[in-house]
């Protein structure tokens, strides 16, 4: 093949000569549809681009009925409304591209952790358990708590106020002893403020001060809704406040149960941003609170409503990623493999 060389040019960086080579198009005859053809093929077998992996912060699975019957009995008063066994899950998952969880102990099975224990054991690269804290005065749960940890490898626990015996708050004795144990062993504490903030912040800032060592998760925002009024206004704020802590985490989930507006929940995007703005992204994760969702949006719409309420703040790509999954990933280290 003949090469003819162009007149010598310097490179401007380091001054050294440059040769042009000038070659015959020897594919020239090769038709466009057989070189785009050809370029797929390589593509293919190529690594794919990594993307960040979706992963739902607060979901619940339950029995079926038939497991209920079988082996996994619903606690008396508690028997589920909606299907929430795996399957479902699963196929919910593959479907909306979510690609792992944390999956929240449900008050179906209340202390009775053998279903939820069972789906981790079988599917330990997509999830990752969260138990509840069982807060009987004989001190027991700080026990259990630390069986269900050690032993059956749950990594977060709930603290649901409202299971406290008649009277006693979160920051009683065994509420102490069971949040310092869970900062002891690395694990989170989420709080379910089901009834309001307000009702529950003194108790969550006295145990943070106490145990700065012990991570929180505040779900569902905390329960705070877009504020109308001053008392919620005041709730929004001392969520806000929160942040001041560095061990707070927020849940940026359940949106159906925040939102005066139908999907896709627009009216959350000013309080999004405000958490946002106290927290950063990369202290805020996406969760749908599955099953309940579902007959809201649907498991997909609860994944595609966070993107459409991010598109009116707006915030960066890179922070819709750490809401979306890498928060989690990373407050989890190595529960989820990139």
């Amino acid at each position: 093949m003949a090469v003819r060389l162009t007149p010598l040019l310097l490179s401007a960086s380091a001054q050294v000569p440059v040769v042009q080579l000038k070659c015959p198009p020897l594919f020239a005859h090769i038709s466009t549809k057989t070189r785009f053809i050809a370029s797929a093929a390589r593509m293919a077998t190529n690594e794919p681009q990594s993307r960040t992996k979706i992963i739902d912060s607060h979901l619940h699975v339950w029995a079926s009925p038939q497991e209920a019957a079988d082996k996994y009995p619903y606690f008396p008063g508690q028997e589920p409304t909606l299907p929430g066994d795996v399957d479902f899950l699963l196929k919910s998952m593959e479907e909306a591209g979510v690609d792992g969880a944390l999956i929240v102990q449900p008050i179906n099975h209340k202390f009775d952790h053998s279903l939820v224990t069972s789906v981790l054991k079988k599917y330990p690269s997509q999830f990752v358990g969260c138990c509840l804290a069982n807060p009987t005065e004989d001190g027991s749960g700080v026990k259990q708590l630390e069986h269900l940890i050690l032993q059956d490898n749950y990594h977060a626990v709930r603290f649901n106020p409202y299971l406290w015996p008649s009277g006693q708050q979160m920051t009683n004795e065994v509420g102490r002893a069971m949040f310092a144990k869970a900062g002891e062993l690395g694990v989170p504490v989420g709080f379910m403020c089901m009834k309001g903030l307000s009702l529950h912040i003194s108790e969550i800032e006295e145990l943070c001060t106490q145990f700065p060592s012990t991570t929180v998760l505040l779900d569902h925002l905390a329960f705070c809704k877009p504020p109308i009024n001053d008392e919620e206004k005041l709730a929004f704020s001392a969520l806000l406040k929160l942040s001041r802590f560095p061990q707070v985490y927020v849940k940026f989930s359940a949106l159906f149960r925040l939102s005066r507006m139908p999907f896709p929940y627009q009216d959350l995007s000013h309080s999004l941003s405000q958490v946002v703005s106290s927290f950063g992204a990369n202290r805020v994760m996406w969760g749908s609170d599955f099953p309940f969702v579902v007959p809201e949006c649907g498991y997909k719409g609860a994944k595609e409503a966070v993107s459409l309420i991010v598109n009116q703040i707006p915030l960066s790509s890179t922070d819709l990623e750490w809401i979306m999954g890498r928060t989690v990933m990373q407050l989890f280290q190595n529960q989820w493999l990139p």
